[in-house]
């Protein structure tokens, strides 16, 4: 038991400590992937919409950094998917654009969060899948419009 917290704490530790980065080069390739969103006109065109974007993708990093750290992803869904999935509708935010955000991020996490000292490669491997599991959970939730698996 208490090796699976100090796993889970070390994992924690470094997305917290790369929160930023992971965010920041999500957005950044997202928005060289499909620059239409920072056209004029595009959902993230003027400084506020990009810094609204920049915001809500750390929210849905830090409740998915609570999910990892408690082992449970209601907290994602409950505190929240729900506020996030009704304001981007709302707002006419992309629903795809978003997915692949969050693919992006979940990509750069697993690939900061994987660092394996001192634990096993299959305790390791079995955290990361959750980890990757919770982000599929958050993309899948957000994916409005198109009713489909996430990744």
């Amino acid at each position: 038991m208490a090796a699976e917290s100090n796993k889970r704490m070390d994992s924690v530790n470094r997305i917290t400590s790369n929160a930023s980065k992971i965010v920041t080069n999500a957005d950044c390739e997202l928005f060289d992937q499909q620059s239409a969103l920072i056209a004029p006109g595009g959902n993230a065109c003027t400084h506020r919409r990009m810094a609204a974007c920049l915001r809500d993708m750390e929210i849905v990093l830090r409740y998915i950094t609570d999910a990892v750290f408690t082992g449970d992803a209601s907290v994602l869904e409950d505190r929240c998917l729900s506020g996030q999935r009704g304001t981007s509708l709302a707002l006419g935010v992309p629903g795809a654009s978003v997915v692949e955000g969050i693919r992006k991020m979940k990509d750069a996490t697993i690939e900061i969060a994987i660092d394996c000292n001192s634990i096993t490669p299959a305790d390791c491997s079995a955290l990361m899948r959750e980890v990757g599991t919770t982000f599929n959970r958050a993309a899948a939730a957000v994916a409005w419009g198109k009713r489909r698996k996430a990744f």
